[in-house]
């Protein structure tokens, strides 16, 4: 059986845990913040202290990135546009022992739409 990719969105969704918006916003003081959108979506607008690793070279450049060094308990909100590249980020974090990585359900857009502050 050949998957979509959202069907692997749905089965990593199935695998992590989700927050929304506003749990997002009570744990930004104490969360890593991970925007997985590529950098000119980043650029165009992100969270308050977010730090940008494109989804595409997540597994490749997380370790390589001081604020996530050694950093595998810390809490950490993986976000995207929508939610579904967070999802798959947020699972691969959890299969490299990054235990605490959690997907903000709605991604960028629910978080500006809510009105919430930007980076």
């Amino acid at each position: 059986m050949t998957l979509t990719a959202m069907d692997m969105v749905a089965s990593a969704k199935q695998q992590i845990k989700e927050i929304d918006t506003t749990a997002a916003r009570d744990q930004l003081q104490t969360s890593l913040i991970l925007d997985v959108r590529e950098p000119s979506e980043y650029a165009a607008g992100h969270l308050p202290g977010a730090i940008n690793i494109p989804r595409g070279v997540l597994e490749f450049k997380i370790e390589a990135t001081p604020e996530f060094q050694g950093k595998q308990q810390q809490a950490i909100i993986v976000y995207c546009q929508t939610g579904g590249r967070s999802a798959l980020a947020a699972h691969a974090l959890n299969q490299l022992g990054y235990t605490q990585a959690v997907s903000m359900a709605g991604g960028f857009k629910a978080w500006s739409e809510s009105g919430l502050p930007l980076g």
